[in-house]
Parts: structure tokens; C-alpha cells; sequence
């Protein structure tokens, strides 16, 4: 059941489709509770897209409904491919998007990881 108000999960979205196999991907990591793989239009030079395998729309409908395994799967799945893309030093970013005004484009929770250049400051200063 979806959290009141969000829209129930598409089977048909691109994520819910590559998982199944029907659009390939380039695949970084794979475990039971997530799938890793390149974005398609990178907006860094390492831009990869971890998501769940669990049919989550949002980040408060993963929280409200998937297990404690799921969750702490997930987000071991995001730390291991950072580290696995020598990521971690100097540094990356993680972002996801909720909803039509965070950007959400796909409507199946997903995080981005950014890294392979310095990414400047996340929201730029009043002045700048």
C-alpha cells in the first residue's frame, strides 16, 4: 500500500524495466536488495544510479515499507560502490530526488552518486 499521498508505484517506469531485464544497463553492483548501475546521461564523470529492488516510488515510501533488511541493504549496497569506485578519497556525492519540485524524474527511489571531479557547492551562496 503506498503512503497517503504519493502515487502508486508504475511497473512500467525504466527502473522497474531494467530490473526485470528488459532494457539493459551497464551494472556496477548487484546484491538481493539493490541494483547499481551508470547513468545514461552523466552528469559527472562517475554518475551511478543505486535504486532498491523492492517497488518504492519515494525515500518516505522505502522508509515507511521496506524492512529493516532492505533499507540497511540498500544503503551498504550505495557505501560498497562508492568505495568499489575509489570514490571515497577525495570525496563524492549522494542526491535523490523526491517529487516533481526535488526533480524526481523516474518514480521508483533512487540515489545518485556523483564523483571523479570536484562538484563545487551543492547550493550556491546568497552572492554567489
Amino acid at each position: 500500500m503506498p503512503v497517503s499521498g504519493l502515487p502508486p508505484y508504475d511497473d512500467g517506469n525504466i527502473f522497474a524495466r531494467i530490473l526485470r531485464g528488459e532494457i539493459p544497463a551497464r551494472k556496477v553492483h548487484e546484491d538481493e536488495h539493490a541494483l547499481a548501475f551508470h547513468d545514461i546521461a552523466p552528469q559527472a564523470p562517475v554518475h551511478v544510479l543505486v535504486i532498491p529492488k523492492g517497488r518504492y516510488v519515494s525515500v518516505a515510501d522505502f522508509a515507511a515499507q521496506a524492512s529493516p533488511e532492505e533499507i540497511a541493504g540498500f544503503w551498504r549496497a550505495v557505501a560498497k560502490v562508492a568505495k568499489d569506485l575509489g570514490l571515497e578519497q577525495p570525496g563524492y556525492r549522494v542526491l535523490m530526488n523526491m517529487g516533481a519540485h526535488g526533480g524526481q524524474e523516474v518514480p521508483h527511489y533512487h540515489v545518485h552518486l556523483f564523483g571523479g571531479r570536484s562538484l563545487g557547492r551543492m547550493v550556491p551562496q546568497a552572492g554567489d
